[in-house]
């Protein structure tokens, strides 16, 4: 069942790019306080690299404030640091036991900024799907040269992976305006 295969592979990719863009998106910071801003955050300490979330229970008791409470309060100074590293733009407050992250409002023109950070990733996003409808073309085309499909079942399944790439940037689109959304008007 080749063409079963394809489309299944091809639909599960594009599915896989969507979750990539939402996740990109949700790193982007909005004024509104999400654990997510902390991903890709290494602290040193015990002599490795390791990401932030291993390393302290990380929580939003506000709508603009995320607090780190370190597992092990010896590494709170190696967290402090490694957000001080970071490009996150926000100074930590570290009272010993804790550290507490406070956002601050964002201005209109850092607003619009990143919405074109919001952009970029939502095309980064398309232009991953159309190299899957790409590549799963490309695989129908050869198995309809070597004869395994015929040429009228490779005309469907081209047009059925079309329809897939369009479903699949629609739902890119709709990330994309959800986050736009949650960036001007919070």
């Amino acid at each position: 069942m080749i063409p079963d295969e394809i489309l299944k592979e091809a639909e599960e990719k594009m599915a896989v790019s969507v979750k990539a863009t939402r996740h990109e998106c949700q790193k982007i910071r909005t004024g509104r306080a999400n654990i997510a801003l902390l991903d890709g955050i290494n602290a040193e300490c015990y002599g490795t690299s390791t990401p932030i979330n291993h390393l302290a229970n990380i929580t939003v008791p506000e709508p603009r404030s995320i607090l780190i409470q370190p597992y092990d309060r010896s590494i709170i100074r190696a967290i402090e640091t490694a957000l001080q590293k970071s490009d996150l733009g926000i100074t930590p407050n570290n009272d010993g036991n804790v550290i507490r992250l406070n956002l601050p409002e964002l201005t209109g023109e850092r607003r619009k900024e990143l919405v074109k950070v919001v952009k970029k990733i939502g095309e980064e996003g398309k232009v991953a799907i159309r190299n899957h409808r790409h590549k799963a073309n490309d695989r129908i085309k050869k198995a309809e040269k070597d004869g395994v499909i015929p040429k009228d079942d490779s005309k469907r399944l081209l047009e059925e992976v079309q329809e897939l790439t369009e479903v699949y940037s629609v739902r890119i689109d709709e990330v994309l305006t959800e986050k736009e959304e949650e960036i001007l008007n919070f």
